[in-house]
């Protein structure tokens, strides 16, 4: 009896030798360990920022306020928003309990990747593309995010997976193809980008006509089960925040990013050394390509570069490129840098990991510091714990600004916000009603010391927007007969205490300051009692 050869132009997946099962079984936990460790490691020493502060806030809502919000906005967040509500009514809403599924979800990734390098090229190709998913910086700064994009990224490892598995022809995983792609879809729709580099990998690989049917048709399943977010997602659009344009250096930028997140993580010189590197590991993997298995390059390949070119061409018409939208490619790197590990000598092996080492662990420090995000929260909560006193009101400027007030109510609780008529919660939105003028001038008439915090965004509309409210509340304290007695400046925020100016004409005393009180600042150092405005400074945005 002969046995049945397969079609000619079906892949054929690497098996693994039973010697080595017992080894791989083992190294398989490696990825998923490293990965989770990683991601725990100073988890909650990151300020939350923007993005973050909005989770937050929704996963402290009602039931009914996530279902009025998600009919109003953010629809495209929503499966993560439902988690994360589910997560806070189980464990609470902090930092630590927002983040922790992310941590979670990059593990899931570094396994699933293990898993496929396995697939693809065997045991120590599996080893490799996990250990470096995992220890590659952007992984962890997104698992220490309180958003999706680890959630997309470990969907997009198990939906490639799914694909090669199914490539053989097998049913049930072209069937789990289809679940992978929806939820993916479900997650962010920009994960949907993914079925493009899916779609160059069938036509590289050809397999049979009777499997490109079926994974046509799975596809088309998980993109129909996307279809009603979409539609919602695009009425909703307005409610999507400013993205800059893309300009030729963009590639080259994401690139960069995919190693080491965000722009001031590394010095220069260590970004570098990381980029050159990284660029000899590719250009080592394209001279030695006829040693590498042809299955990892026609995978990995358009998985990095298909999503990029796509979501490049779109935001040419409609500015939509962000970075962040892409980490599920992170991956694709990954398994190409691990590819040309080991398709050179052990020497060339060890020279490209001690190159990559040095900055990987620089930048590792550098995403875990307090004022790593674009808003150093931290900085504001803090001075208000040791600073506030009974009777003080607040005052938010700039976009999401007022959001920070629900998702830290132990803060903000004896601190009345004087410029909300309306929360974002009980509009079922995610931005504050203002006061209008007279409710606000009433109020500010009454208050003996005010806190204004400004929230300052990348974006350039955000900013004017948020520089005209400024101006405008700072008009509305003065009128008001208070004047600036404090101010606190840390990465993407300022805060400035405001007090009546007494009659006498004698400089505004801080009670926080006063020796009656004798409160000390973090550094336990104290104000004298008529000491002008105090100004402090942290690292701008």
């Amino acid at each position: 009896m002969t046995a049945t050869s397969p079609h000619p132009t079906t892949p054929v997946i690497p098996g693994t030798p039973a010697g080595h099962a017992r080894w791989t079984h083992a190294a398989a936990w490696a990825p998923p360990i490293v990965g989770l460790g990683l991601g725990m490691w100073g988890i909650t020493g990151p300020s939350a920022w923007t993005d973050e502060i909005v989770t937050m806030d929704v996963a402290r809502r009602s039931g009914s306020q996530l279902v009025q919000l998600l009919g109003h906005a953010d629809a495209v967040h929503g499966l993560h928003y439902v988690l994360m509500y589910l997560v806070g009514q189980a464990a609470g809403v902090s930092e630590f309990t927002m983040r922790l599924p992310s941590a979670v979800a990059v593990a899931v990734a570094a396994a699933g990747l293990s898993w496929l390098g396995r697939l693809l090229g065997g045991p120590r190709l599996g080893l490799y593309a996990g250990l470096l998913l995992a220890v590659l910086p952007t992984a962890s700064r997104y698992a220490q995010e309180a958003r999706s994009f680890a959630f997309v990224m470990a969907v997009a490892v198990l939906a490639t997976g799914a694909l090669v598995k199914a490539l053989s022809g097998n049913a049930r995983w072209q069937a789990g193809y289809a679940v992978l792609i929806a939820l993916l879809g479900w997650f962010n729709v920009m994960g949907l980008l993914l079925v493009a580099a899916h779609g160059v990998t069938v036509a590289l690989l050809r397999p049979c006509r009777r499997v490109v049917m079926r994974l046509l048709l799975a596809q088309a399943a998980g993109i129909a089960a996307v279809v009603p977010l979409l539609v919602l997602g695009f009425s909703q659009r307005s409610a999507v925040g400013e993205a800059p344009p893309v300009t030729a250096g963009t590639p080259y930028g994401y690139f960069t990013w995919l190693l080491t997140p965000g722009q001031d993580t590394l010095p220069g010189a260590l970004k570098l050394l990381l980029t050159l590197t990284a660029l000899a590991a590719v250009a080592l993997l394209i001279a030695r390509r006829h040693k590498a298995p042809p299955l990892v390059l026609a995978v990995g390949v358009p998985w990095l570069a298909a999503p990029l070119l796509l979501l490049l061409a779109v935001s040419l018409g409609q500015p939509l490129f962000a970075y962040r939208y892409l980490l599920f490619c992170l991956p694709a790197l990954a398994l190409l840098l691990s590819v040309a590990g080991t398709v050179v000598p052990l020497s060339q092996q060890l020279l490209l990991g001690l190159l990559l080492a040095v900055p990987i662990a620089v930048s590792h420090l550098a995403v875990r510091q307090q004022d790593s995000r674009s808003w150093d929260t931290t900085a504001v909560i803090t001075t208000l714990q040791s600073r506030a006193a009974p009777g003080d009101g607040v005052l938010f400027s700039g976009g999401r600004c007022g959001l920070i007030a629900s998702a830290y109510p132990e803060v903000f609780a004896q601190l009345p916000d004087l410029g909300t008529d309306e929360t974002a919660a009980e509009r079922g939105t995610l931005d504050n009603r203002p006061a209008h003028r007279a409710l606000l001038h009433g109020r500010l008439a009454r208050a003996p010391r005010v806190w204004h915090i400004t929230c300052w965004h990348l974006s350039s509309g955000a900013r004017q927007a948020g520089a005209r409210r400024t101006a405008s509340q700072e008009q509305a304290l003065t009128r008001a007969g208070l004047s600036p007695a404090y101010h606190h400046s840390a990465r993407g925020l300022d805060i400035t205490l405001y007090q009546r100016r007494p009659p006498t004409g004698r400089p505004p005393v801080d009670p926080s300051t006063d020796p009656g009180t004798a409160s000390h600042d973090a550094q336990g150092s104290r104000t004298p009692p008529s000491a002008p405005v105090r100004r402090e400074r942290g690292r701008s945005a």
